[in-house]
Parts: structure tokens; C-alpha cells; sequence
């Protein structure tokens, strides 16, 4: 008989469960609602779409259990064997998919990395431009809204793979994740600034709030981190991962916070933009040289891991982006359900305090 552990904690304070939109992620919501065990057969596992709506919030769900788990569930239902049963199957058939789409992936770092060094030249597809040039504050709001399933825990998934790297690599990573948390400074914590751009594009900061409003190709460029990083035997794939990450972050930041501004989306709009544009420009320069020379040095054999990281992030983050500007070029909202076009008014930027100021949040 297994003995159980006592909960010190019986409901989470976390955020509220999202309403399932298929037979396996209505069996998650319905086994953490009741404590019981999901009620699904591997048959329905292998049948469903693995880049489709019902597997992915089904995954993210049980995902949400290692990070803040949701009002009424039980803590300990983040190491139930059912769910991680469950969790387990729908991992193998998402990440199954993942490789089978990318036959042709670089197995190499320099092959992964080298056409990400290079901006180029046709910028026509590219979101951020969009953005940048001709996107209009109700687009800004959506593609905020949709990002805040991941920035409001910015840098959290990747922090899994600390404990697995040793020296150069382990101090480079952890030298980045510290500036990722602010520093040492709660105000100027990237989750934080995230929260404060919301509260400029009138949005509710609450983590996960928007999560019924998510499609699938947004909640997969979320799980992916969390498959990663739970998965010590993953640990190169998260690396390559968060380093695709960084090295696309400044061009694309730069843009958008010129997009925040031309829509006068406000000064914590855009300096949550601008802060990335100069951060990670340093951060690629670690995690290349320093997180992924450590790991190469340390563990050769995990380069083909790195570069398939780095692929699979490309690879979703297209398919995400071709969902947006599809909805958008039809006229449509890419979310599930659309915001309000109109949002009540917000102080103006001059009366309100930027990001970061003050005792705590002063960068040197």
C-alpha cells in the first residue's frame, strides 16, 4: 500500500480551472475537481491532435500542478500517479509529433543558430513588424493577452534545468535567470513588468487569467518549456530552447516596443519591450558562448538535443504567428474569445510611475 503524504495545504489559492474543450482535457478538469482519477483510454490518446486544442490545454492543465496549481486543488494532486500517468502519455504523443514535423531538424549548434544570427532582409511575414508598423492597440491587447500564459512566469520554466548543469554552463545560466527575476528586485522582476503592461494596455495581470481565451498553437509554445524542463533527459532540448529565445529576443522586442508606442499603449507598455531589447542582447551573448559552450564542454553528446530545442521553438513559434496574422488578416480575433475592442481610459504615461522606480526597482 503506498503510504500518503499529509497535505499542509488542501486548495491552492492559484488561478481557476478552465473548462475542458475535448474528451481528455474535460477528464483532467473533472479529476481535479473531484480528486478522483482522470477517466480517458490510451486509444483517445492516440487519435487526438497532437498540436490540437484538446491535448494541449489537457497538458497545460496538468503542467500548471509543478508551477501554482488552481483554486480547490489539492497541492498533492501534483505528483498524483494518475495524472502524471496521463501527463505522461499526452508528452510522448506531442513530442512524438514534434520530431516527426521536423525530419530534416539541424543536428548541430551552428546549423540550429546560425540563420537566427542573421535578421533578414524580408520582414513581410514577420509578426513583430506587423506590429511594429501597422498593428493597432486592440491587436497589441490580443498578443499581450496571449503572451501573459507565459510572461507572468518568465523565466520559471526554464530554472528547471539549473540543478542539471555544472560549471560554466550552470554560472552563465544562473547568471541570466537572476537579471530574468529582477535582479534581486521584486519590481523589476520580468513577470512584474509584464503585469505592469498589462495594467497599461487595461488587461487583467492575474496569472492565468487568460487561459480560456489561449488557442492551442499559443498554449504549445507554452507546454513545450514545461515538457523540457521537467525531463532531466531533456535538459539539452530546454537549453536550446531558451537560447533560440534569446537570440531572437532583441530584434523582435525592439519592434514591438515601437508598436507599443506609436499606439500609445503607455510607458509600462513599452518599457517592458525595451528592457529586453538591451537584456538580451547580453543574455545571447551568455547563453551561446557560456550556458551552451559549458554544456558542450561538459556533455558533448547532448549537441543534437540543443539544436532540436532550438528547432522545435522555431517551429511552433511559426505555426503560433501564422495563427495570428491569419485571424488578423480576416478581420478576426486569434483568440478563442475576443476582448472588447474599447477599454476604459488609463492615466496618462506622464502621471504614471515607470516601471522599476523607486528604492527597489532602480537598475544601477
Amino acid at each position: 500500500m503506498t503510504p500518503t503524504i499529509p497535505s499542509t495545504m488542501t486548495a491552492t489559492t492559484g488561478p481557476r480551472l478552465a473548462e475542458g474543450r475535448g474528451e481528455l482535457s474535460r477528464a483532467v478538469v473533472q479529476a481535479l475537481r473531484s480528486g478522483g482519477p482522470p477517466a480517458y483510454s490510451a486509444a483517445v490518446v492516440l487519435r487526438t491532435d497532437p498540436f490540437g486544442e484538446d491535448l494541449h490545454l489537457a497538458l497545460y492543465l496538468l503542467y500548471e500542478l509543478h508551477y501554482r496549481g488552481f483554486d480547490g486543488v489539492d497541492d498533492e494532486r501534483e505528483w498524483d500517479p494518475s495524472l502524471l500517468g496521463l501527463r505522461r502519455a499526452l508528452e510522448a504523443r506531442f513530442l512524438d509529433a514534434l520530431r516527426a514535423a521536423l525530419p530534416d531538424a539541424p543536428r548541430t549548434v551552428e546549423e540550429a543558430f546560425a540563420p537566427l544570427l542573421v535578421e533578414p532582409l524580408d520582414l513581410s511575414g514577420s509578426l513583430s513588424r506587423h506590429l511594429e508598423k501597422e498593428g493597432e492597440l486592440w491587436q497589441l491587447r490580443e498578443y499581450a493577452a496571449l503572451r501573459s500564459l507565459y510572461h507572468l512566469k518568465e523565466a520559471d520554466p526554464h530554472a528547471w534545468v539549473l540543478p542539471r548543469l555544472t560549471g560554466r554552463a550552470k554560472a552563465a545560466m544562473v547568471a541570466i535567470e537572476y537579471d530574468e527575476f529582477g535582479a534581486g528586485r521584486a519590481a523589476g522582476m520580468h513577470a512584474q513588468l509584464f503585469a505592469d503592461l498589462m495594467l497599461d494596455l487595461d488587461l487583467d495581470p492575474a496569472y492565468g487569467h487568460y487561459l480560456e481565451l489561449a488557442p492551442a498553437a499559443l498554449l504549445a509554445t507554452v507546454n513545450v518549456m514545461s515538457l523540457f524542463g521537467l525531463h532531466r533527459a531533456l535538459r539539452g532540448a530546454l537549453v536550446g530552447h531558451f537560447a533560440c529565445l534569446e537570440v531572437t529576443s532583441s530584434p523582435g522586442s525592439r519592434r514591438l516596443a515601437k508598436a507599443m508606442r506609436r499606439c500609445g499603449a503607455g510607458a509600462a507598455a513599452e518599457h517592458f519591450y525595451a528592457e529586453h531589447v538591451e537584456a538580451d542582447a547580453v543574455h545571447e551573448q551568455l547563453v551561446r558562448h557560456e550556458v551552451i559552450g559549458g554544456l558542450l564542454a561538459d556533455e558533448p553528446t547532448l549537441e543534437e538535443d540543443i539544436a532540436f530545442g532550438c528547432a522545435a521553438t522555431v517551429f511552433l513559434e511559426d505555426h503560433l504567428a501564422d495563427h495570428i496574422t491569419a485571424a488578423w488578416a480576416a478581420g478576426e480575433s486569434a483568440l478563442l474569445t475576443p476582448l472588447p475592442r474599447t477599454c476604459p481610459p488609463h492615466p496618462p504615461a506622464s502621471v504614471r510611475p515607470r516601471p522599476g522606480a523607486g528604492p527597489e526597482g532602480d537598475r544601477p
